[in-house]
């Protein structure tokens, strides 16, 4: 997204990445046609996926990293170059720049678009991790061991999350003064424009006539205070008649493999009685699909973890796909603090200990007694506009320049 803007802020760009047929995910060539072409991608190979059953070899960043390894040390030998940006969650491959800072010379910025070593399950029991607790486990030991070495020689910190630095400044004092870059996942109206319009019934199926509200995005036991507050709210606040003409779509909430995801929204809404209102599919789709899921919706709901530092990102397409948008978020989520300043939909922040039954009667008051559900929340552009691709791009290279500028400094 933020490539093709890169150039004009002064910084040439070439991409390492792993060829499209090693990735256990679905692919996207939508997304391939929006890459500039005068940037060079340089993609290599890796062990083929049936290797990925083997020990030690189940992760995508532990099978690609001899190759990117390898390639990376090419590259860095051949011409110069003046920082290398680690901007993946394969956080095993950020182990590398320390490895190229020693033998090149070239320093490296570490991008925390989830944070690499977390507390959050050992501090949440009762939630089962991504993978099962005994994966969770071997992974969780493996990379307490690894984040510090690396942090050690790191140029600075993007962040999608203002609480991610503190999170790593607590654990690891000695960053006190590491540069650091806040910046989620930023919007981009052009994306909308390549995308074609998909009729609702085409993309959700059922009969048409229905009011549909679309949630594309990954669900979890984390989301459970806001989902049940707006279960809550639809069946307590909503009458039957009002019911029987909506469908609740929720796409794409697993990271696991094709035909194997838990459903974990479906179970949430048959606690209210309203699991014929709700259809969740956990398989993930192409992000182009996703946008035109939101573009065909007749609504938007977000339903936020409860966790604090949690930062949706994916609450920039949301706010531009022009759609009425409900976001439920905690009170302490940047997300609640972008809609105060920018609009774009009616957000309904909860606090940690708040009963559910309080949020849903907010979200009942907000959202369904104004029928806020049929009438889009105009968008500030000006306070918008430090979130889009252009701004975006131009802020990362101007935190590139510092961080070159300081590891230059004696």
């Amino acid at each position: 997204m933020l490539l093709p803007f890169l150039a004009r802020n002064g910084w040439q760009a070439e991409v390492l990445t792993v060829a499209p047929q090693h990735v256990a995910a679905p692919l996207d060539p939508w997304l391939e046609g929006g890459l500039p072409g005068d940037v060079p991608i340089h993609r290599v190979d890796a062990p083929a996926l049936r290797w990925s059953r083997l020990p030690g070899l189940g992760t995508h960043g532990i099978r690609s990293l001899p190759a990117l390894a390898a390639a990376g040390n090419r590259l860095l030998a051949e011409r110069h170059f003046d920082l290398v940006y680690f901007s993946t969650t394969m956080f095993e491959v950020h182990v590398l720049g320390p490895r190229w800072k020693a033998r090149h010379g070239v320093p490296f910025v570490m991008d925390y678009q989830d944070l690499w070593v977390s507390d959050y399950y050992r501090e949440h029991p009762d939630v089962v991790p991504p993978g099962g607790r005994l994966k969770y486990g071997v992974a969780s030991t493996l990379h307490r061991f690894m984040e510090p070495r690396v942090l050690r020689g790191c140029a600075g910190i993007t962040s999608v999350s203002p609480a991610y630095p503190q999170h790593l400044i607590a654990r690891y004092p000695g960053l006190v003064g590491i540069p650091t870059l806040v910046q989620g996942f930023p919007g981009a109206a052009s994306d909308f424009e390549r995308v074609p319009d998909t009729d609702a019934t085409t993309l959700f199926g059922g009969e048409p006539g229905l009011r549909r509200w679309v949630y594309a995005g990954r669900g979890g036991a984390d989301m459970g205070h806001a989902l049940r507050a707006l279960f809550g709210a639809l069946r307590d606040h909503a009458d039957e008649g009002f019911r029987s003409g909506l469908r609740l779509h929720f796409i794409g909430t697993s990271y696991a493999a094709h035909g194997t995801g838990a459903r974990t929204i479906e179970p949430i809404a048959a606690e209210f009685g309203l699991s014929h209102l709700v259809h969740e599919s956990p398989d993930r789709i192409h992000y182009s699909r996703t946008l035109a899921c939101l573009r065909a919706a007749d609504a938007l709901i977000v339903p936020g973890s409860d966790d604090p530092a949690y930062t949706a990102s994916k609450i920039y397409p949301y706010l531009l796909a022009g759609r009425p948008l409900l976001a439920i978020f905690h009170e302490r989520s940047t997300v609640t603090d972008l809609m105060r300043r920018a609009g774009g939909g009616v957000c309904v922040s909860f606090s940690t200990a708040e009963p559910d039954a309080d949020i849903a009667e907010r979200i009942a008051r907000d959202w369904l007694a104004t029928r806020a559900y049929e009438n889009p929340v105009a968008l500030d552009a000006a306070a918008f506009a430090p979130h889009t691709d252009v701004r975006c791009a131009a802020e990362l290279c101007a935190f590139f320049d510092a961080c070159v500028d300081s590891e230059a400094r004696p």
